[in-house]
């Protein structure tokens, strides 16, 4: 596993053997007996070599990259392994990480014996473009969708296609499990800033490199109706309406 990897993660990252050797500061033909099996790496190479790809040293050894479970991010070059299960017809479940499983899934996300203890189901709806996942939120930033609820994302390649105000999940060694909006700021410096629906929280900042995952808000599955908007300011508008309305009806008689 790991003689492949190392040769797909080279590839991949369009390096020569020799521009790979240079970058971990070994020779070029241990690069080459480590991909062809001749010789096994050192620990410390492994681990030169996992933090070059920005993967853990558990998917250097144990994970096969070369899958289509394992994707690269074009934001940031990261190699992202992707986990996940599928059904008796082949077919992928959506996992879902309920609020007592989130702290462990920021270092299980790419563990495929932790996505498979995870509860799964599946939501024909959605259709089969793209990978699925849910999260148990907690806390009232996105009101009215309330603690508890459950949203169900697709998984995001690519972060720079997100568009200014789309509702994410996002997976971070910072700020844990979060269901914010994101505005795309990557241009400008390499940031994704989240804001919440409630006004109460103001908006801030992530910086890529602190960012593992990020799921695109597809639908969500709550116990909780969302409670109508009747405050002062509410109220008067509905009113002030009904006065327009009234006044149109007395032009027309």
């Amino acid at each position: 596993m790991v003689t492949s990897n190392i040769r797909y993660l080279r590839k991949k990252a369009g390096y020569t053997q020799a521009q790979l050797a240079e970058k971990l500061d070994i020779k070029r033909s241990l690069v080459g007996a480590y991909e062809e099996g001749r010789a096994e790496p050192k620990l410390s190479t492994l681990v030169n070599i996992a933090k070059h790809f920005h993967i853990t040293l558990d998917e250097l050894i144990t994970v096969d990259l070369s899958s289509n479970t394992a994707t690269g991010n074009a934001t940031t070059g990261k190699m992202r392994v992707l986990a996940i299960t599928v059904d008796q017809d082949d077919k992928e479940n959506i996992e879902l990480v309920p609020l007592k499983a989130s702290a462990g899934y920021l270092n299980g996300y790419a563990d495929p014996e932790f996505i498979e203890e995870l509860p799964r189901f599946r939501l024909p709806m959605l259709g089969n473009s793209g990978t699925f996942r849910a999260f148990e939120i907690s806390g009232d930033s996105m009101l009215p969708i309330t603690s508890g609820t459950v949203i169900v994302g697709r998984y995001v390649d690519d972060w720079k296609t997100i568009k200014d105000g789309t509702p994410c999940i996002i997976i971070s060694r910072k700020e844990g499990v979060v269901f914010k909006r994101i505005y795309n700021k990557l241009q400008d410096g390499a940031v994704l800033r989240l804001h919440s629906d409630n006004p109460v929280y103001s908006p801030y900042e992530l910086h890529v490199d602190d960012i593992q995952e990020i799921w695109e808000a597809k639908s969500y599955i709550s116990s909780t109706f969302p409670i109508a908007d009747l405050s002062l300011d509410k109220l008067s508008s509905i009113v002030l309406d009904l006065q327009k309305e009234m006044q149109k009806l007395k032009k027309v008689e």
